[in-house]
């Protein structure tokens, strides 16, 4: 496609559809991990910690496209919960880096795991084989687009 002409018809009936089924998915996906006692935004906290231990409240609240008070409050109900810890900086004193928890990591786990089962059963459940074969080719069609 050029930059001057419109997407055909077929493009932008699949940006639609894509966009739609990823969204429902999306939230099935999370809510088959919910856990009772935090709440999404706090679940997200806890799995970018998971990925980038000792962080800043900022940098977080950046990373999460949130208010700082936001993820101020986030981080005060995990860390009431046991799941993250906050500690001064050895760099900087003035700074307090936010990171899980042993409890915090097995919580974060603990959710991948059930997110992955959910996903995974519902596939073995409700497609055929041919149909999770059309999956993964579907899938590599729309990796593409993650890539410049």
């Amino acid at each position: 496609m050029t930059e001057s002409s419109s997407p055909c018809a077929s493009a932008v009936q699949a940006s639609r559809e894509v966009r739609t089924v990823i969204s429902r998915l999306r939230r099935r996906i999370l809510n088959a991990a919910e856990a009772e006692d935090i709440t999404l935004g706090q679940a997200s906290v806890l799995a970018h910690l998971s990925a980038r231990q000792g962080v800043t409240a900022s940098e977080l609240a950046s990373i999460e496209g949130v208010r700082h008070q936001s993820v101020t409050s986030s981080i005060s109900a995990l860390a009431a919960l046991g799941l993250v810890e906050r500690r001064a900086d050895p760099g900087d004193g003035r700074r307090l880096l936010i990171s899980l928890t042993p409890e915090g990591q097995r919580r974060v786990e603990e959710g991948r795991q059930a997110r992955h089962g959910w996903l995974a059963g519902e596939l073995q459940r409700r497609c055929t084989e041919d149909e999770r074969q059309v999956v993964i080719a579907a899938m590599a069609v729309l990796e593409r687009l993650t890539h410049d």
